[in-house]
């Protein structure tokens, strides 16, 4: 069979053609970008999705990947501002923002950021003293953020975070920092133990004080009833009313008795000489009361000027 020239020409024109459109077509994936190259020099960068470049002039030259990227920093040994070495080791988490510039501004990108972390790590950690360096990690962070990102940011990178991970002081560091711990501790609780003890010396004394003041303001209105009595009856004596007086020193006397019989070692009660005096008095104390309580009842005024005081030899106490 002969083929006829023209189908043979149609049929390698639709290959060339099929072959150019397969060159041409690139599909760039969700999360990365390709740089384009027209011989070796960059032209574009391709964003995700279909496109078409012109084979053979044009060419793929890197893929770069903008999603954000962890890099781990390999722990380093770090000496702080007060002679102590560490073990230190970060995440720094990062994102390409400008392909081109990552692409073509630095070699080996991941190495530079690494190398570049590590460097600022030692750099902030060594001006430090240990203590700083264990307390104030956020501080670090946040001041390696600042420097990694100002640092990157020529090549297209946006760093993210920067987290140290572990910092790691030697073993007997480590112990002497815990004896030290210890003894603070133990400072702390003497001194909070002292103040107890402090704060309750001063609520004792306070009541002590107060206690003694009451004590002393009772002992003063006893001493004000008293005086205010003994002005009653001076008042009564000089009124001319003697009964007043009789009552006065008969309620002395029984006062005075029961206190000597309630005693306790007071077991055989001695009556003084003077018994028929207190007799009197109680006599004087007893007509005292019926005279009130007649004067009450007939309304007519109790007799005055009388003198009840006992005498030695009338236990009547009649004069």
């Amino acid at each position: 069979m002969v083929i006829d020239g023209f189908l043979i020409f149609v049929i390698v024109a639709t290959i060339l053609v099929v072959g150019l459109v397969l060159l041409s077509a690139r599909v760039v994936p969700q999360g990365f970008e390709y740089t384009v190259e027209r011989f070796g020099r960059w032209r574009g960068t391709l964003q995700p999705g279909l496109h078409f470049i012109v084979p053979v002039v044009d060419t793929i030259g890197r893929n770069i990947s903008v999603m954000e990227t962890v890099l781990n920093i390999p722990s380093q040994s770090v000496i702080t501002r007060d002679n102590a070495e560490v073990e230190v080791d970060a995440v720094v988490f990062y994102r390409v923002v400008d392909s081109a510039k990552a692409a073509y501004q630095v070699d080996k990108l991941e190495a530079a950021i690494e190398n570049l972390a590590m460097t600022n790590i030692r750099t902030v950690l060594g001006s430090l003293e240990m203590d700083q360096a264990l307390s104030e990690r956020e501080a670090m962070n946040r001041k390696l953020l600042s420097v990694i990102d100002e640092a990157t940011s020529t090549w297209g990178v946006q760093v993210r975070r920067v987290e140290i991970r572990d910092i790691s002081p030697p073993q007997n560091l480590v112990a002497a920092m815990s004896r030290q711990m210890e003894a603070e501790r133990h400072r702390r609780a003497e001194v909070t133990l002292a103040e107890g003890k402090k704060a309750a010396a001063i609520l004792e004394a306070e009541g002590r004080r107060e206690a003694a003041f009451r004590d002393a303001e009772a002992r003063e209105r006893s001493a004000e009833a008293e005086a205010k009595s003994t002005q009653l009856v001076s008042d009564a004596i000089q009124a001319g009313d003697a009964q007043a007086l009789q009552y006065f020193v008969g309620q002395q006397y029984v006062e005075a008795l029961k206190a000597f019989a309630g005693s306790p070692n007071q077991k055989v009660l001695l009556m003084p000489l003077e018994t028929t005096g207190v007799l009197g008095s109680l006599a004087g104390v007893a007509e005292l009361l019926r005279d009130s309580l007649t004067a009450d009842e007939s309304g007519a005024p109790r007799r005055r000027g009388r003198s009840a005081l006992p005498t030695s030899g009338d236990p009547s106490g009649q004069a």
